[in-house]
């Protein structure tokens, strides 16, 4: 599901509500929070992988927790760590963590994180799940002038046969999208 373009916030707007974000490295519930992405990814990571938080934010801290575990992570963000730099690397992981809802163009933008996997890379992404046309009406997520687009159990499912990847879910929030070896 997709809002349509025109209702789309002008980038100050979206920005100015990203301000108001309260997220930090030295918050233990934000932490916590993040665990439900983290510790399903890094127990799939060799040591010193190298990774890309894309949708840091404002306090980046994801990127915080896999450094902590002696892993190398690059940050974008397009308000806050802007360099498109990052997309000629190549990474073991990509991480998106409430990001995907934002995105305006989101085949366009998880096919270019797609690319930048090496084989047998991980992408996690976290995100609020569109359950049915029924909940999506009375859902609290969709009411959020920045959030533009939502996915489906389905979305991820078609995302993996499509790349011939392997998916697992972990909990009512996080997929993890695996690039097959070779």
């Amino acid at each position: 599901m997709f809002v349509h373009p025109e209702a789309f916030l002008a980038a100050a707007d979206e920005r100015a509500v990203y301000e108001r974000h309260q997220n930090s490295p030295d918050d233990p519930d934000y932490r916590r929070f993040l665990s439900r992405l983290f510790e399903p990814m890094a127990a799939r990571l060799h040591s010193a992988s190298r990774g890309l938080d894309f949708g840091s934010g404002p306090g980046p801290t994801l990127s915080v927790m896999f450094e902590e575990g002696g892993h190398t992570v690059s940050l974008y963000d397009p308000f806050y760590a802007p360099g498109p730099e990052v997309f000629e690397r190549e990474y073991d992981f990509i991480t998106t963590s409430e990001v995907v809802e934002h995105l305006h163009r989101p085949r366009w933008e998880l096919e270019r994180l797609w690319g930048c996997l090496v084989p047998g890379g991980v992408l996690g992404i976290m995100t609020k799940r569109v359950l049915d046309h029924e909940a999506f009406s009375r859902w609290h997520y969709k009411n959020d002038p920045t959030h533009v687009c939502f996915f489906a159990m389905e979305t991820f499912e078609w995302l993996a046969k499509s790349w011939g990847a392997s998916l697992t879910v972990v909990g009512d929030d996080v997929v993890i999208l695996e690039k097959p070896s070779g």
